[in-house]
């Protein structure tokens, strides 16, 4: 059986590269999740996960992340990803992604409303809500992402 993780924190960043792959790495980078091997998960937030918004990962750590990120070849184009995590206290609590052509703040938006409705869905009391996101303007070859990493 694997480990519940107890930690999180928000994770976004923004790149550039000469291929779709290099702008991704960049954006992973900039987000400080460089060198860490992200396992994708669905969106639930384990019970009594704490946030730590400086959580340290051993780089190479296999770690369990929810994320959504955008690549564009198109110059000139604005990509954006938001992160969000809705928690509640009494129980576990739900992260939604969302990563599209617009800004950072319709991307926010779009993921808060998200949120809500995944804690409506489940008839959670929603108690707290955290939000991340970031744009970016691409120039040849860019890349965005917006993750919520999970640790032990």
């Amino acid at each position: 059986m694997l480990p519940v993780p107890s930690k999180f924190k928000l994770a976004v960043g923004r790149g550039e590269g000469p291929t779709p792959l290099n702008a991704f790495d960049a954006a992973l980078y900039d987000a400080g999740i460089g060198n860490l091997n992200l396992v994708r998960v669905s969106s639930i937030l384990p019970p009594g996960a704490r946030y730590f918004p400086e959580l340290e990962i051993p780089p190479g750590a296999l770690v369990p992340t929810a994320y959504g990120f955008l690549k564009s070849c198109e110059p000139g184009k604005l990509i954006a990803a938001a992160i969000g995590v809705g928690i509640s206290y009494d129980t576990y609590g739900v992260i939604m992604e969302f990563e599209g052509f617009c800004s950072r703040k319709e991307a926010e938006e779009r993921v808060r409303a998200m949120v809500e409705e995944g804690f409506r869905l489940r008839g959670l009391p929603l108690c707290e809500m955290l939000v991340k996101g970031v744009e970016h303007r691409v120039e040849q070859v860019g890349s965005v992402i917006a993750a919520a990493v999970l640790w032990y």
